[in-house]
């Protein structure tokens, strides 16, 4: 099982898109860890989304189709549109 997930940081008021066909938690915290990339910049990011795929392809091909949105507010659409899902009362 593979995933292509969102990430949030509060304290940048960013959003991070990713896939890997490793256990997300495993995979946060290799984005909390010490290392060079975007994700270093701060300790706070947090899963806002993710979705499942059978293959690595198919979850790098929708983590290339929302990264080319370029719309923060298509991104927090997505996730609202989940949350309202899994809470329909919200």
């Amino acid at each position: 099982m593979c995933n292509c997930y969102i990430l949030y940081s509060e304290s940048l008021d960013k959003y991070y898109i990713g896939h890997s066909c490793e256990n997300l938690q495993e995979r946060l915290r290799k984005h909390l860890a010490n290392h060079k990339g975007f994700t270093s910049k701060t300790k706070d990011w947090i899963i806002v989304y993710y979705e499942g795929f059978n293959a690595k392809v198919e979850a790098y091909k929708r983590e290339r189709e929302i990264k080319g949105w370029k719309s923060k507010i298509k991104i927090q659409e997505l996730i609202s549109s989940l949350n309202k899902i899994e809470h329909p009362d919200l």
